[in-house]
This record gives structure tokens, C-alpha cells and sequence, in this order.
């Protein structure tokens, strides 16, 4: 049996679901459950997370059971996709990961306001 990750997005954010619907076409060396939060809003109790916070940032449980949130998440994706090992070996880079972590807190938080001034959900 493959080993499984959880990947919880939401599609009622039209940059996230772009993001997720070509993530999905990539080959992956483990099996992905993907959850969306927006059609599914219940699926977040196995987080033990709130929803506003789950749709604004991207969440994973990893292999070993551990919550990834964020820039964080993406990093525990590419390093389950073949094709983009060399994206998770770049961003463990300490100082780069840093920064990156930053930028998408902030990205993702102006990105949820605008989501929200939108009326996508």
C-alpha cells in the first residue's frame, strides 16, 4: 500500500483551485486525498482547524501524520511529486525558506481578503 497524503484546498479560490487542478495532472511517488474545504466544509474537523483559516491557507497532512500549513504544505507536495523534487530541495534552503514562508502568509492573506471582497464564498 502506497503511503497517503491530504491535501486540503479551496476551489472557491480561483488562484487555489488553478493551482490544485494542475497539481493534480503531476505523477506523485505517494496517493493524494485531495479535500476540498469549499465543497466540503466538514472535512476540516480532521485538522481539528478552523474553517476561515483552512481556506485561507493551504494544509497538508503529510506521510507521517504531521500537519503542514502554508508554504510549508507546498514544500511536503513537491516533495511527493517527482517532477518537482528540485522546488522542495530549493526551498529548504534556511534563509530561503524564511523568506518564502513570508511571502506566501502574506500573499495568501491578501488573497483571502480579495477572495472574501469577491463574494467566492
Amino acid at each position: 500500500m502506497k503511503p497517503r497524503i491530504q491535501v486540503y484546498f479551496n476551489s472557491a479560490c480561483p488562484v487555489c483551485n488553478a493551482g490544485i487542478t494542475n497539481q493534480k495532472k503531476k505523477q506523485t511517488t505517494c496517493d493524494v486525498d485531495w479535500q476540498d474545504v469549499h465543497l466540503n466544509s466538514h472535512t476540516v474537523k480532521l485538522l481539528n482547524a478552523d474553517l476561515e483559516y483552512v481556506r485561507e491557507r493551504l494544509h497538508v497532512i503529510d506521510i507521517e501524520g504531521q500537519t503542514r500549513i502554508g508554504y510549508e504544505a507546498f514544500i511536503t507536495i513537491w516533495e511527493n511529486t517527482p517532477s518537482e523534487h528540485w522546488k522542495a530541495n530549493i526551498s529548504k534552503v534556511p534563509v530561503l525558506r524564511w523568506i518564502l514562508n513570508v511571502s506566501y502568509d502574506l500573499f495568501a492573506h491578501y488573497l483571502y481578503k480579495w477572495n472574501r471582497s469577491k463574494n467566492h464564498w
